[in-house]
């Protein structure tokens, strides 16, 4: 079995400091979150910068102060958003591609969140999926519901992305697929042979699809973006916190957990 990826979502477009106070949301946070998230074991964070408001933004000037900044601290993979906020235009939300990351997320469809729509039409499917092959990113496929897995094998067809596919299901979102095993089961199933995935469970789904991915041979996000508590009643005191008790469910499961090198092999992402 693979080693396992850890990836931490550190802030999301959501999630105020009304609910969770330890939510980073300065570049300097973000990168001092980052640089914890790597020494508890993450090797991939992903990112969704905030403006001096502390509002969603997704400015290249910021993700670019961002990045230079977890890039000084450690060496984990930075992940930027293109999802964004709900109400961010399409030029906006392809700002962080520019810099040339590692990796960007690829959202594969149109889904209810909460009570918006995170709008994904084929035509910025394809521009977003254009750009980053262009620019020699890697994608990581956002799945919210079992359609956007098919969504993704019409780019390969398309000449748009190239195999092998990385997914990630995000899972729990009020509006899109739910969290329960058996849905996790039916994605997993639903990829393409030799694809990688990874589990983002929400809210109280973080955890149990969190610990399915380790046995399964998935991946897992965790992090502020999905989940501000720790358990039940309790907010979690850190994105490290929410790492750390991966890496010990790992240990204890029997599997190793990836340094950022590693992970960067197991996803055909060569090192720059």
């Amino acid at each position: 079995m693979q080693k396992l990826i850890i990836t931490a979502a550190l802030t999301g477009a959501e999630v105020t400091r009304e609910q969770q106070p330890n939510l980073p949301l300065t570049p300097d946070e973000i990168a001092e979150a980052a640089y914890e998230a790597y020494k508890a074991g993450a090797s991939i964070v992903h990112i969704h910068a905030r403006d001096k408001d502390g509002n969603p933004t997704q400015d290249y000037e910021v993700y670019k102060e961002i990045k230079e900044k977890i890039e000084a601290k450690c060496p984990v993979i930075f992940q930027p958003s293109t999802g964004g906020a709900v109400w961010h235009s399409l030029e906006e939300r392809l700002q962080p591609v520019e810099l040339k990351p590692e990796m960007a997320t690829l959202s594969a469809g149109t889904c209810n969140f909460g009570s918006d729509v995170f709008m994904n039409s084929q035509e910025y499917i394809e521009k977003f999926a254009k750009r980053m092959k262009e620019l020699g990113v890697k994608p990581e496929i956002e799945v919210f519901e079992r359609g956007m897995i098919n969504n993704a094998l019409s780019l390969v067809k398309k000449g748009l992305i190239d195999e092998p596919l990385h997914f990630d299901f995000v899972m729990g979102v009020p509006g899109a697929i739910t969290g329960e095993l058996r849905d996790l089961i039916y994605l997993v199933e639903s990829i393409p042979k030799g694809s990688t995935w990874t589990v983002a469970g929400i809210g109280r789904y973080e955890l149990p699809l969190a610990t399915a991915a380790i046995i399964l041979g998935g991946h897992v996000r965790v992090g502020f973006e999905d989940n501000i508590y720790y358990r039940k009643g309790e907010l979690a005191k850190s994105n490290a916190q929410l790492v750390e008790r991966i890496v010990r469910l790992a240990h204890e499961l029997g599997r190793d957990v990836a340094t950022p090198d590693e992970a960067r092999e197991i996803l055909s992402i060569p090192k720059k």
